[in-house]
């Protein structure tokens, strides 16, 4: 009997322990000053749409934790895995997240063209806080080898040309309709945006490897809308067509795994 409450007093010394790691590494992430986090009304349409603001200031309408958790950790839906059914991108709740850094803080001085582009690492730092502390949102990470792609330099011209508007969201997409319709242009984009771009339809992390500093239009038109049957396929062409490489290889891949996670206290 004396060894099964030994037993039991060091499991609750080592939970409390590793409670206390984790309200430390939380303690040590910089954090919003002000922040309201409320379900999303069900009349609103906007899905998974997030906005940083000059100042800081972030508006999320309607996003999913799952998409919070790529947002802040910079990672993609193919990355992350457990939790509930309502924490996933096709049925989970949606949320609407106003929040703003303090003062002092680097995020405080955020200038961005575009509301559309994403947050600046401290701001990540400030989610993830947010994250832990108003949806108890806990986790493992790590890293694992999988299939992954090389953006690199091909062995052609380059076909990238200075942006027309330096000021524009750097973009990459179809230059019609469908996912790509007509072929495929960007606007405004470095490399590593198309990297995390294509990362996002390969559904496989794509590494920068063109050492191109910059920013650029292109433009891969095919005169067909008939390109999404073969989307890897597809983009190798693309890339190849504007004077880039990308090949599959293997390699690191970052996984993040819920391990625990409730809907978030009120405000």
């Amino acid at each position: 009997m004396a060894a099964a409450f030994a037993a039991l007093a060091l499991m609750d010394a080592s939970a409390c322990f590793a409670q206390a790691q984790i309200q430390d590494a939380e303690a040590k992430l910089p954090g919003f000053e002000v922040a309201s986090v409320r379900p999303t009304n069900p009349d609103q349409q906007m899905v998974n749409t997030f906005l940083t603001y000059p100042g800081g200031r972030i508006v999320a309408k309607g996003c999913t934790v799952s998409y919070l958790i790529m947002v802040a950790f910079d990672v993609d839906q193919f990355q992350i895995s457990g939790g509930p059914d309502w924490v996933g991108m096709a049925r989970g709740d949606r949320f609407d997240i106003e929040a703003k850094p303090p003062e002092s803080s680097l995020s405080a001085r955020w200038e961005t063209s575009s509301p559309k582009i994403y947050p600046g690492n401290e701001e990540r730092q400030m989610l993830q806080r947010l994250l832990a502390e108003r949806f108890q949102f806990r986790f493992s990470r790590g890293t694992k080898e999988g299939a992954i792609f090389i953006l690199a330099k091909g062995s052609k011209e380059l076909k990238l040309t200075p942006p027309k508007d330096t000021k524009s969201f750097p973009w990459a997409g179809a230059i019609s309709g469908g996912w790509f319709g007509g072929g495929m242009r960007g606007e405004n984009i470095s490399m590593p945006q198309l990297a995390e771009r294509l990362r996002g339809f390969l559904r496989r992390p794509v590494l920068d490897q063109t050492g191109i500093d910059g920013s650029f239009d292109f433009e891969f038109p095919t005169g067909t809308d008939d390109n999404d049957s073969d989307i890897p396929a597809f983009l190798m062409s693309a890339m190849k067509g504007i004077g880039l490489s990308l090949k599959p290889s293997r390699g690191p891949v970052e996984t993040i795994v819920i391990d625990h996670v409730e809907r978030p206290s009120p405000n």
